[in-house]
């Protein structure tokens, strides 16, 4: 079941990715979805700080990948100019989704990282403007205990 918030502002948003952030641990893959400036860095940027990025954390657009020392290892892919991801090499992404380090992936629309296995997104993310620095969260655990049950 997904929970869905609505923040005021930047903080608002970071503070809840820093709750997400508390139950990641190395090898899990959090998709974060969202038009242009929805906030999808600043909801990542939150997520670091809880998991000990103290520098900078900024949109990895125009590089695909950012890699942020924290107590653990994170990989920030934002996959927008890429077009589409199953016409890259798989092992363009693969260092950026090791099991050793936690994984945020902007445009997953785009397409899912050859290799990456769904059991290890453990969240999926979207963003939607609400005007202003308002905006609308909806988090979706997709852990497989939290998934329903298959007849």
């Amino acid at each position: 079941m997904p929970t869905t918030t609505e923040t005021t502002g930047p903080e608002q948003t970071e503070a809840l990715a820093a709750r997400l952030a508390e139950r990641l641990q190395p090898g899990d893959v959090v998709l974060v979805s969202g038009e242009l400036g929805a906030g999808k860095t600043t909801f990542v940027r939150g997520a670091c700080r809880a998991l000990g990025v103290a520098g900078a954390v900024t949109s990895p657009t125009f590089t695909i990948a950012r890699r942020y020392d924290g107590d653990v290892p994170v990989s920030h892919l934002d996959l927008y100019r890429l077009g589409d991801v199953a016409d890259e090499d798989p092992a363009l992404l693969a260092d950026e989704l090791g099991p050793d380090r936690v994984a945020f992936v902007e445009w997953p629309e785009v397409g899912t990282p050859a290799g990456l296995d769904p059991d290890r997104v453990v969240a999926q993310v979207r963003l939607e403007h609400r005007g202003g620095d308002r905006r609308l969260v909806v988090v979706r655990d997709t852990r497989p205990s939290a998934r329903p049950a298959q007849p």
